[in-house]
């Protein structure tokens, strides 16, 4: 690691942090960037997971009046099911042969850039969503076992499978976009706590690029937030789903042509 590597990280930091703060897929710009400044790959998203953790928290305690006691109450097999997923996916990923992980990153942010790019969809859908009243036992299960799947995506990888979940709690009956918003943000930070504590005991990840990517983190998700009101979420949409697309170009280029 030189100079040019920090800077890189900061910046990229801050980058993922802000657009995390307006339309999500920071991961998109911190994981990458960690992968260039010469981090192994499984270091890389352990690295990742821990650096943009604290804004997700703190995204979460932004919506604080969305979450309600009962709301809380009515989610709480998906929140018993995040944690245990994620802890598997987390061990999952550690498990994994790095050569193998190499060659499932080109496919893992494709999967996530076309989940990304299709959140608009969803999100419509979400908006229309509405339920009388509360799932079904059989509705509730089943979600839960989709949430379990989702859950074991955060602790392997992670990047745009909040969308997935956003439709998840729109078919538990809960209409209000910001309650929506507010438990998504929950359940990512629930499972990325798992996944943190996973990587740091197992000693994945590597702490001068994830504290310097905390700070530039941390700026970035404050900035973002201040100017989210004035930015355009659907501009912001389409430069991350442009820099997911190039990356993922871009690993399938490095991983399966040039070898």
């Amino acid at each position: 690691m030189n100079s040019h590597h920090y800077v890189l990280l900061f910046f990229a930091a801050a980058a993922g942090g802000t657009v995390n703060s307006v339309a999500g897929g920071g991961g998109f710009i911190a994981f990458p960037s960690l992968l260039f400044a010469g981090v192994p790959s499984i270091n890389a998203n352990a690295t990742s997971t821990v650096a943009l953790w604290p804004g997700t928290l703190a995204s979460t305690g932004a919506y604080r009046r969305a979450l309600s006691v009962e709301l809380l109450r009515r989610i709480l097999p998906l929140i018993i099911i995040t944690f245990l997923g994620s802890m598997v996916g987390s061990m999952l990923l550690l498990k994994t042969r790095q050569s193998t992980f190499d060659k499932l990153i080109p496919w893992l942010l494709l999967g996530a850039t076309l989940l990304f790019s299709f959140s608009g969809k969803v999100n419509s859908w979400v908006k229309r969503h509405h339920s009388e009243s509360g799932p079904s036992a059989m509705r509730t299960a089943g979600i839960t076992v989709l949430q379990a799947c989702a859950a074991v995506y955060i602790g392997y990888f992670g990047a745009g499978v909040g969308i997935v979940m956003l439709a998840l709690l729109a078919m538990m009956g809960i209409e209000n976009i910001h309650s929506l918003n507010g438990l998504k943000t929950l359940l990512a930070t629930c499972g990325n706590a798992v996944a943190v504590v996973v990587f740091i005991i197992a000693r994945a990840v590597f702490w001068p690029q994830a504290l310097v990517m905390i700070f530039g983190g941390a700026l970035g998700g404050y900035v973002g937030a201040w100017y989210a009101q004035k930015m355009d979420p659907r501009s912001v949409r389409y430069i991350v789903i442009a820099i997911g697309c190039s990356m993922t170009a871009y690993f399938f280029w490095k991983t399966y042509i040039r070898g």
